[in-house]
């Protein structure tokens, strides 16, 4: 047994479920939450210090490296939240530890440090830079400072390139650094006056809920479900202003990158003497390491963020909002598979802290919490002033071409609505311009080589694209099966109706946003400007369109073809499809003028139609959670799915055959564990590896947890063939 004064357990960066023990270097002092440089097999890497223990059953440990952080990047309560994460989502550890690092951080950078500037006392006479003009005049500068000042606010205000010109005043003496620490980089937004609003009564009756639930020594998550425009983000901004003056922080999560731009101006003229940040995929490394390290020393007093942002260190935590808390983007699907929304409302708990969960359309898990008493439920019904929910209208394209895609029905009605100098929206959630290309004469599909998918085909680019493992190739004018000449396309895509609309309104402003659109930095921040302005225009978009987004002078929405949604296998296809409708109607008549929704179907008298149209939201939820129940669905179950991928589908189901017979043994209760599967996953090959599932249903989540447990230690044992790969995801939402 190893004895030494003390020991470092440190989760690495390595896919391994247990902590491992190392020694540290003698007279040095590694803190919990700090990276550390250790030996494993033949090489290093980096790790996470989580427990510093007295005693070992381990001999012959190995000492680490170096120290990497002299200072932790986690606090107590972010390894506890991360450890639980690891241990709710049976994850390693260490692939948790650093996922919630920014990408720059995750080896072993130095954080970085900001320079900061000040007089050297014992400076020579300022006159012999009399003829060195722009050294004189940034020493001055640097003179009329009360304070050290920093070198990205120096940089700012002398507007000119100045590392050259400090290095110069430092070594003639008239400068020196003053200390070195991290400075969070922030750039000032130009404030548009912010219009002063009157709260409803319901948004005040909401406001008040909120403060007593803070009041409490434990709050409850409140889910706040309020119709589309009818003014959530007004009373998340009152709900948060007590506590950003008493200068804590807030996190707000959302899902779709698209909405943090409206946002971030919101709090930003909400809060104008205060700093706003960003945090998503589209920013750069350096500028989400800024974001991360702002919040994390506590600079920063807004933090706006999709899924990941949940996960970022903030000392000063007072609230968290999870924004669209439905929207199934918030959960990560690949690796580690967690879900942003219940993490936030574990950190909130483990901080006592309240969380708001806002939404037109409550995911039925949430809406199920608030029934039992979970969570609190808030209601706004109502849009501000004199403002109405558009009217719906169910337009029956049973008689049209599929490839006209646009009935002239709604082809009159956007005719109309732009004569009236009003906006329109079109929603179609397939990019590209066609999702088949295929031969008339031999009935040949572009289909993947990698996938079972077909390719679809994009005009613009002259590109078939698997829109599920990104593999393209270029598009050849002839069938590669008979050499016919005319092969031809089917289907619709956001391209091709934009095409369309092109000749139907040749005058008008096209305005399409989807991922080939927006790819570039800023592209869709320049989008949505175009379409705020509020000149007539045209707006074709997939589901970066379909939530959040508040266009006042947009009076029609078309959504077109979503039967597919009708008939799915999913269990939640009715949640998701009712969610989508409501969401993309709430973009109409969001201001004075009335909105109009036309839903192109060639399935009217489907009894959801009915359902949603003539009852509303609530109603499908009841009958979607009445039939979960009844077929021991979640919420009133608790489901976890193990995958496995292989180059043959046989050992892919081999492997999961054998896990079943293992989960099987360990089955205490009758009804305790159902098993479903193995079987090939609906999209049986994906990037050149076939896929196959096994599903597990049981009562409870401790009952879930338990067999997991066992299972892990189980796996090792089991042979594997054909490179074969397989995961947990705890909670699914994806069974495809």
């Amino acid at each position: 047994m190893t004895d030494p004064s003390h020991i470092l357990r440190i989760a690495v960066a390595r896919p391994l479920y247990q902590l491992l023990d190392y020694l540290p270097i003698p007279n040095t002092n590694a803190k919990l939450g700090a990276r550390v440089c250790v030996p494993l097999g033949f090489s290093q890497c980096t790790g996470i210090v989580i427990h510093i223990i007295e005693k070992t059953d381990i001999a012959n440990l190995k000492q680490i490296i170096h120290l990497v952080d002299q200072e932790p990047l986690f606090d107590q309560t972010s390894l506890q939240l991360l450890r639980w994460a690891s241990q709710y989502y049976h994850h390693p550890i260490g692939e948790v530890m650093i996922k919630a690092l920014p990408v720059l951080l995750r080896g072993q950078r130095q954080v970085p440090k900001t320079f900061f500037w000040q007089v050297n006392p014992q400076h020579p006479d300022a006159t012999s830079l009399n003829r060195a003009p722009k050294q004189k005049a940034l020493f001055t500068l640097i003179s009329e400072q009360t304070a050290a000042i920093d070198f990205h606010t120096l940089r700012q205000q002398f507007q000119s390139n100045i590392n050259s010109l400090l290095t110069l005043l430092e070594k003639k003496g008239f400068i020196y650094k003053a200390s070195n620490q991290f400075v969070f980089q922030y750039q000032a937004p130009k404030i548009l006056p912010r219009q002063k609003l009157q709260l409803t009564d319901e948004q005040q009756t909401c406001l008040n809920a909120i403060e007593d639930n803070k009041q409490t020594t434990q709050p409850k998550p409140i889910l706040l479900h309020g119709i589309t425009g009818s003014g959530k983000t007004e009373v998340y901004c009152r709900a948060i202003a007590p506590l950003i003056k008493k200068n804590q922080q807030i996190l707000i999560i959302v899902p779709e990158i698209g909405l943090t731009p409206q946002l971030q101006q919101r709090f930003e003229q909400f809060f104008p003497e205060y700093k706003v940040a960003l945090m998503h995929s589209k920013l750069n490394d350096s500028e989400r390491m800024n974001a991360w390290l702002g919040t994390y020393s506590g600079q920063l007093d807004i933090l706006i963020g999709t899924r990941s942002a949940v996960f970022t260190p903030m000392p000063r935590l007072g609230m968290i909002i999870v924004d669209e808390e439905h929207d199934s983007s918030l959960k990560q699907y690949e690796k580690f598979t967690y879900h942003a929304r219940d993490i936030a409302i574990k950190r909130a708990y483990d901080l006592k802290i309240s969380i708001i969960l806002g939404s037109a359309t409550p995911s039925l898990e949430s809406f199920h919490n608030s029934e039992i008493g979970r969570y609190h439920y808030l209601r706004l019904s109502k849009r501000p002033s004199t403002h109405q929910s558009p009217k719906v209208l169910i337009q029956d394209i049973r008689a049209l071409d599929p490839d006209v895609g646009i009935a002239p029905q709604l082809l009159k009605g956007i005719s109309n609505h732009l004569a009236e100098n009003s906006q329109v929206m079109l929603f179609l959630n397939r990019r590209g311009f066609a999702p088949t290309l295929y031969c008339p004469n031999c009935g040949w599909h572009a289909q993947c080589p990698h996938c079972d998918n077909n390719m679809t085909y994009h005009a613009s680019s002259q590109q078939l694209l698997c829109h599920r493992c990104d593999n393209f190739k270029a598009v050849n004018s002839y069938c590669p099966d008979c050499k016919h000449s005319q092969i031809t396309t089917q289907g619709q895509g956001t391209e091709r109706i934009e095409q369309k609309l092109q000749r139907y309104f040749p005058k008008t402003t096209i305005i399409r946003i989807d991922r080939d659109t927006t790819s570039r930095k800023g592209e869709l921040k320049q989008k949505l400007a175009e379409v705020h302005r509020g000149d007539p225009c045209i707006l074709i978009g997939t589901q970066m369109l379909a939530k959040g987004h508040d266009f006042p002078n947009l009076t029609l929405v078309g959504i077109l073809d979503i039967d597919h949604s009708l008939f799915s296998t999913d269990f939640r296809a009715w949640e998701r499809l009712s969610q989508l409708i409501i969401q993309v109607s709430g973009r109409a008549g969001r201001a004075e003028k009335k909105g109009t929704v036309i839903l192109q179907t060639t399935e009217p008298e489907h009894p959801f139609f009915h359902l949603l149209l003539s009852s509303g939201y609530l109603a499908v939820a009841r009958y979607s959670l009445e039939e979960r129940k009844n077929w021991h669905f979640p919420p009133y179950s608790q489901q976890a799915l193990i995958r496995a991928s292989a180059t043959q589908m046989e050992y892919a189901l081999e492997f999961l055959d054998k896990l079943k017979v293992i989960l099987q043994s360990y089955q205490k209760e009758e009804e305790a564990l159902e098993l479903l599967g193995a079987a090939p996953s609906p999209i049986e090959k994906r990037a050149k590896r076939y896929r196959a599932q096994l599903l597990m249903n049981t009562k409870t989540r401790s009952h879930r947890h338990y067999y997991i447990n066992r299972l892990l230690g189980d796996i090792a044992s089991i042979s594997k063939k054909g490179q074969l790969r397989w995961s947990i995801d705890i909670d699914p939402m994806d069974y495809a």
